[in-house]
């Protein structure tokens, strides 16, 4: 029998080797089809008497990437569609087709013959449901696998059996964790959590599994499935459970705020499923699975975390004329900490790099911040000195600019000041080969006025970073008047070569991210004048779903910064501007008690090493507080959510931003906007336009005009027309060519 995604080879011994290989794809991934063969060949395995055994391998150097989330986003949609007419039979098809994959590996764990998984490389999601419904999974011993669920960061939970195995295999504290947080393990970590039995050679997997098979090593019944089986951490009902289970619930509801559906059923499906027997357990898993999966915030986050940033990652904004650029050698202007980590990731990426300063030591000293982050890799285990040496190699520490002559693309990451930026953009542009593209990495001064200070503005970019460029995903690449079609191809090969999600915004001050990031830390400053206390304005952001409070991003951000950006706005819009609390708390803050943020340990919050502490004098700036029982903290965390919602409108509106995906997955991404959201479109489309105008007008009367509604919302309120309706993202021909690979 022959199948689209594996082969089966049997040997003289019985033993049958299950090769996963889908052609065109550069991962193994679940879909349909794969689904389809599985079955198959479960049936073949079990059907045919001369097969005692099979070892399921890849044929590639991962295992899987899990599964395609855009499966099971169209299931959704065919329920949504259906519902209407005849909700019990949409439910009824929901619920059947999200649980085919459980019940494809409850039939391989029940066939009667022993199945071991080889894992190499990456494995994900469903790829680990399937090696744990297996009855032996052996690793690869060279460093290289990956194994998690980490089916939460996108708005579910495991719904393959996922939840019932693993807490039926591991302690249940580390299988909690596991589940919950989406946890990624090496090797070592999963035989110690015994969700891996052991290791082997990477070319010796394959003949390992099947001496196994071979000596009767592998028993087909797994332990749940025998009499007198008990649980690792004993009962749910025992006092062992109860000292357990209410104190994951606490833990859970202290991270989540009770935020996400996902996480919450998932608690929900353990807690039942381990007092029941296998197979009554994995269909409870299954009814919250398909509960989950008809969550408005489920279907926002598949959308935005898995398929637009999927989209957004394979450079569906790429002007499609435009040949590939193979990047080969960079310039990053400035050796601050933003500067170093661009080299670094650059480098990283195998990409020569020129790291210029004003001074030898600085340019130096910021070559060594990648020696420190490969020190501390090294020192987790997840580099080596070899590693360290060979990226090292690649970063020119110097103060030459002509050392920048053969260079494809020159990044300027210097201070926020127009004349720094033109100085080092004129001195860049005296060496750089004519057709090197140059890209300031600004937050907030407009690409094209920068622009003037250069000889050739048809490649003149903004590739803004965020910080710190090791750990953030998102670039933000900004489009002046006169950038080139050419240049901006450019830059987005680039964030591609070093592994990053783009966005691309049109001109404007802030552009997206930092304009919307302001909003909220301007917010929590408007609440602290209006008297609300501070820790309830930072309780509020957490709770919201924000990954930290308000005056907390404002230390992070830096609050002289903050005023440097409040006073450069003033000043570019001169009798325009309109002064309010923001400039007067600000100013005291910064200008008075010189407060700048963590970057000095005083801001709102007083810092001493990791320790943190609200900052006592904040009733001298702002004024005493009210009673906390004067606000509604549902109100607060709408304000806070509102207002970035109100702000990307508004962008969109004045098209700043053109795209509803890198709205959302830039919020996200860019400053962390509430991921159970979606993203600040998807938060106005799930409340409807009509509600979300509605809001604001009430907010306008009580908190003040900058809650007003712009005119694009009042248009699409009259009919509560969708943004994603109105305006439906294209894909390009390069993401509906690409290979769809699961999160």
């Amino acid at each position: 029998m022959t199948y689209k995604n594996f082969q089966i080879e049997t040997d003289a011994d019985g033993i049958a080797t299950i090769t996963w290989d889908m052609p065109g794809k550069s991962m193994n991934v679940i879909d349909l089809s794969v689904m389809e063969d599985l079955d198959k060949i479960v049936d073949q395995v079990v059907a045919d008497d001369a097969i005692k055994g099979a070892v399921i391998t890849s044929g590639k150097s991962a295992f899987s990437g899990g599964a395609d989330l855009t499966m099971l986003e169209g299931l959704l949609k065919d329920f949504q569609k259906s519902r209407s007419s005849d909700p019990e039979a949409a439910a009824k098809a929901l619920f059947d087709g999200s649980r085919k994959l459980s019940l494809i590996y409850r039939k391989l764990e029940t066939c009667g013959k022993p199945f071991v998984a080889t894992l190499t490389g990456a494995c994900m999601g469903g790829g680990t449901e399937l090696a744990l419904a297996c009855h032996y999974r052996l690793a690869s011993n060279d460093g290289s696998l990956k194994i998690a669920l980490p089916e939460t960061k996108v708005g579910l939970f495991p719904g393959a059996g996922g939840t019932q195995r693993v807490m039926r295999m591991c302690d249940g504290q580390e299988g909690m964790q596991f589940l919950l947080q989406g946890r990624t393990l090496d090797a070592a970590k999963a035989v110690k959590m015994r969700l891996v039995d052991d290791v082997a050679a990477p070319k010796k997997l394959v003949e390992t599994a099947k001496k196994l098979l071979k000596s009767g090593a592998v028993d087909a019944v797994k332990p749940w499935d025998k009499k007198g089986f008990k649980l690792p951490n004993g009962n749910v009902y025992s006092p062992a459970g109860f000292q357990f289970w209410p104190a994951a619930n606490a833990i859970y509801r202290r991270e989540t705020y009770d935020n996400y559906p996902g996480p919450r059923y998932m608690l929900h499906a353990v807690v039942e499923g381990l007092q029941l027997p296998m197979d009554l357990a994995l269909q409870v898993e299954s009814r919250y699975f398909a509960k989950v999966l008809q969550s408005p915030e489920a279907g926002n986050m598949i959308r935005s975390l898995f398929v637009s940033m999927q989209e957004l990652n394979k450079l569906a904004r790429r002007p499609a004329d435009q040949r590939p650029n193979k990047i080969k050698k960079i310039g990053v202007l400035g050796a601050g900490f933003m500067g170093a980590g661009i080299a670094y990731v650059s480098a990283k990426a195998g990409i020569q790099v020129v790291l210029i300063d004003r001074e030898q030591a600085a340019a130096d000293k910021g070559k060594a911040h990648s020696a420190d982050l490969l020190d501390k890799a090294i020192k987790r285990g997840k580099s080596t000195e070899e590693d360290k040496a060979k990226l090292l190699e690649k970063i020119t520490a110097t103060t030459d600019y002509a050392e920048l002559g053969d260079c494809d693309l020159v990044i300027e990451a210097v201070f926020e000041d127009r004349e720094i930026k033109r100085q080092v953009t004129e001195q860049a542009e005296a060496v750089m080969k004519p057709r090197a593209i140059y890209a300031s990495n600004t937050s907030t001064l407009p690409i094209t006025s920068l622009a003037q200070a250069s000889s050739r503005p048809k490649n003149f970019v903004g590739i803004h970073f965020f910080s710190p460029v090791d750990k953030m995903m998102l670039v933000e690449v900004i489009v002046g008047k006169k950038t080139s079609d050419r240049a901006l191809a450019m830059a987005l090969d680039y964030i591609k070569a070093i592994k990053k999600t783009p966005i691309v915004v049109n001109d404007s001050r802030g552009f997206y991210t930092s304009r919307v990031v302001m909003t909220y830390i301007r917010e929590g400053l408007m609440m602290l004048a209006d008297g609300v206390p501070a820790a309830m304005v930072e309780n509020a952001g957490k709770m919201a779903g924000m990954p930290v409070g308000p005056l907390s991003l404002g230390d992070e951000v830096a609050l002289d910064l903050a005023w440097k950006i409040v006073s450069a706005t003033r000043k570019d819009l001169g009798v325009k501007y309109v002064e309010g609390p923001l400039d007067n708390i600000l100013e005291k803050m910064v200008v008075k008690q010189e407060r700048f943020g963590r970057k000095n340990g005083k801001g709102f919050y007083d810092y001493k090493g990791k320790d943190k502490s609200l900052w006592p004098g904040i009733p001298d700036v702002v004024g005493q507080p009210k009673s906390a029982d004067s606000f509604q903290i549902e109100e607060l965390k709408q304000r806070l959510l509102v207002m970035q919602a109100l702000e990307t409108a508004r962008i969109f509106e004045e098209n700043c931003l053109t795209d509803v995906r890198e709205a959302d997955v830039g919020s996200i991404l860019g400053f962390g906007f509430a991921p159970y959201t979606g993203g600040t479109l998807s938060y106005i489309d799930t409340m409807g336009t009509t509600a979300f105008v509605e809001l604001c007008k009430k907010f306008t009367k009580k908190w003040g005009p900058r809650f007003k509604p712009n005119k694009l919302l009042r248009e699409m309120a009259k009919t509560n027309e969708s943004f994603y309706g109105k305006f439906p993202p294209k894909a390009s021909a390069a993401v509906q060519d690409a290979d769809s690979e699961a999160a």
